[in-house]
C-alpha cells in the first residue's frame, strides 16, 4: 500500500466491478483516512467463453490473475464471489473478510414472465451450471437444458437470441440484485427446488496474509454471521472434494446460536439425488459441514459424484 491509497483488485466484468465498488463503499464508510481505487484485471475465466467451466479448469480461472497481482503487491486486496473460490489458496494469501451475504437463491428469468411451473413441456432453459442442470431435471425431467456461458449481461442477451430459442435462464439472484436488475427476476426459485451453490450471494476479500494494516481494515466490514454460514457450506463442499465438475448444493441458515445446514449431491441428469440436513451450534459450523458430508457419503454420495465426474469427462 502506498500512503493512504488502497488498491482493490477486481475482474473486469460489470458485476465484478459493481461488487468491488460495494466493498470500497463499505470500507470508505468504516474508515475515513484511506482512499480506495479499483484495478480491473481480466482473468482467464473471462476470456474463455465457449467451453463449460468443468472442462477448462473450474473455479480458479476467475481468480488466478488477481492472486498474482496480490503476490506481486500490485494490488492490496481482491474482491471475489465466494462461490468462485477454490479450497486451496496460494501460500502467503488468505481470505480475510466476508461482508454480509446478499440473497443466496437462484432466480429464473423467463420470456413471457412465466414461472418454472408455467413453462411448457420441453421448455428450453439456459444455464452453464451442472448444479442447476441436475436440479432442474430432477424437478422437471421434461425440460431441455441448454449450456450457456458468459457474464451476466451476455447471458441475459442470450435469453432473447433467436438461434438459441430459450424460454428462460437461471442466474444467481444476488448478481441481478447487485446490478440493480431485480425487476428482471421472474421467480426466486425455492430452496426445495434449487439448493444454491456453497457461498452463493457472498463476497470474499482476499489479501496478503502478513499485511496487518489491510487485515485490520478488512476486519471492519467482516460479518460474523456470514462467516459461520460459509464455514458450514464450505466445510461440506470441501469434504466432498466439490468443484465445477459435480452438482453439489449447500445452504446454511442461522437462528439464535444454532445453524442448520442442508446439502445435496446429484448426477447430471438429476435422476440420482441425495439430500439431507444437520443442525448444531454456530461455533461448530465447519465441523457440521464435514459431518453432513460424511453422512451423505455413507448414503452413497461418492458413487453419485463419481458418476457425475465420468459424465463430464466424456
Amino acid at each position: 500500500m502506498k500512503g493512504n491509497k488502497v488498491i482493490i483488485g477486481t475482474r473486469s466484468s460489470d458485476l465484478a466491478v459493481g461488487q468491488a465498488e460495494i466493498v470500497a463503499e463499505m470500507l470508505g464508510k468504516a474508515v475515513s483516512e484511506y482512499e480506495f481505487e479499483l484495478e480491473k484485471i481480466k482473468t482467464k475465466g473471462d476470456k474463455i467463453l465457449d467451453s463449460p467451466l468443468s472442462q477448462v479448469g473450474g473455479k480458479g480461472l476467475f481468480i488466478k490473475e488477481l492472486e498474482v497481482s496480490l503476490l506481486e503487491e500490485e494490488i492490496d486486496l481482491a474482491v471475489h464471489s465466494m462461490k468462485d473460490m477454490p479450497a486451496e489458496l496460494p501460500e502467503g494469501l488468505a481470505v480475510l473478510g466476508f461482508p454480509e451475504r446478499v440473497d443466496s437463491r437462484d432466480a429464473l428469468v423467463s420470456n413471457g414472465d412465466r414461472n418454472l411451473d408455467e413453462l411448457p413441456t420441453g421448455a428450453r432453459i439456459g444455464t452453464g451450471s451442472l448444479r442447476r442442470t441436475s436440479q432442474l431435471l430432477n424437478y422437471r425431467p421434461d425440460l431441455e437444458v441448454v449450456p450457456i456461458r458468459g457474464n451476466i449481461n451476455t447471458r441475459l442477451e442470450k435469453l432473447t437470441a433467436e438461434e438459441l430459442n430459450l424460454d428462460a435462464i437461471v442466474l444467481a439472484a444476488a448478481g441481478l440484485i447487485r446490478m440493480g436488475w431485480k425487476d428482471k427476476i421472474t421467480e426466486y426459485l425455492d430452496d426445495e427446488v434449487m439448493l444454491p451453490a456453497a457461498g452463493q450471494g457472498a463476497l470474499a476479500i482476499e489479501a496478503r496474509e502478513d499485511d496487518e494494516e489491510i487485515k485490520t481494515l478488512i476486519n471492519k466490514i467482516d460479518d460474523q454471521r456470514t462467516r459461520y454460514i460459509l464455514q458450514a457450506e464450505r466445510g461440506f463442499l470441501e469434504r466432498l472434494d466439490g468443484d465445477c465438475q459435480v452438482p453439489i448444493g449447500a445452504l446454511a441458515e442461522i437462528e439464535g446460536e444454532e445453524i442448520t445446514l442442508e446439502g445435496m449431491v446429484a448426477t447430471l441428469d438429476g435422476q440420482k439425488h441425495l439430500r439431507d440436513q444437520i443442525t448444531g451450534s454456530v461455533g461448530e459450523a465447519e465441523e457440521l459441514g464435514i459431518e453432513l458430508a460424511e453422512e451423505l457419503i455413507a448414503k452413497g454420495a461418492e458413487k453419485i459424484l463419481q458418476q457425475a465426474r465420468q459424465e463430464t469427462d466424456k
